[in-house]
């Protein structure tokens, strides 16, 4: 999504590389444990570990799964406002 890309091209270059890598788990298994992929309670919503402070955010649809936010620890509490 726009918001996503944008989030990612704000991210400082190690994070941006840490979540190339783990974008490459995220793909073959969302539920890998390096990942530590969690629901928000009473919403779509999952997000997903990049490093210890940082996370990007995804829905799943059918089979398809669409990448929303990726930023610090923070972003979880904008998704929770906005949903």
């Amino acid at each position: 999504t726009d918001p996503f890309q944008k989030d990612y091209n704000r991210l400082p270059v190690d994070i941006r590389q840490a979540f190339d890598k783990a974008l490459k788990f995220f793909i073959t298994n969302h539920l890998h444990p390096s990942l530590r992929t969690k629901k928000l309670p009473a919403t779509n919503i999952w997000y997903a570990r990049i490093t210890r402070g940082y996370r990007f955010t995804f829905e799943i649809e059918e089979d398809k799964a669409t990448l929303r936010r990726a930023g610090s620890h923070d972003i979880l509490d904008k998704e929770r406002r906005r949903w």
